[in-house]
């Protein structure tokens, strides 16, 4: 694994875990695993800024959930394994299947995330296309 990839990892791992201990308190067991598989610096400009492409696995198992947060760029999101019940502000809800697609605009609020079923883990492969200079890839939802 590259330097660039490493320390990628570890920024997200990091943001990730403290934008959600921002949020109102949830046990651990109940917050997705979330893996970074890539990250690699992109030709696109994102915001008028140079971008980058960081690629995710989320794994939900039943009653685990994101709570509500935003991206700092557009997310396209793959379903592996499962079902995945998956909500942004003023859509409806939406189940996607294992094979069906998903995509966030950039900051739009990701009011829901989570396995569709009770008893089997759903498994989704997500891209983020934001600004190198991103100081967090996962931007909570103020608690009100």
């Amino acid at each position: 694994m590259n330097k660039p990839i490493i320390t990628a990892f570890v920024l997200l791992m990091t943001i990730t875990g403290s934008a959600w201990a921002q949020m109102k308190p949830m046990d651990a067991s109940t917050m997705p695993t979330v893996k970074v598989v890539s990250a690699i610096d992109v030709e696109e400009m994102v915001d008028g800024k140079p971008g980058r492409a960081t690629t995710f696995e989320l794994t939900f198992e039943p009653g685990q959930v994101s709570p509500p947060h935003r991206h700092p760029g557009a997310v396209y999101g793959y379903v592996v394994e499962g079902e995945f019940s998956f909500k942004v502000k003023g859509k409806p809800m939406r189940t996607i299947k294992a094979g069906g697609a998903f995509y966030e605009p950039t900051m739009i609020l990701h009011e829901v995330a989570q396995s569709a079923s009770n008893t089997k883990t759903a498994r989704v492969v997500a891209i983020i296309v934001h600004p190198r200079d991103a100081e967090q890839l996962v931007i909570p939802e103020e608690v009100k």
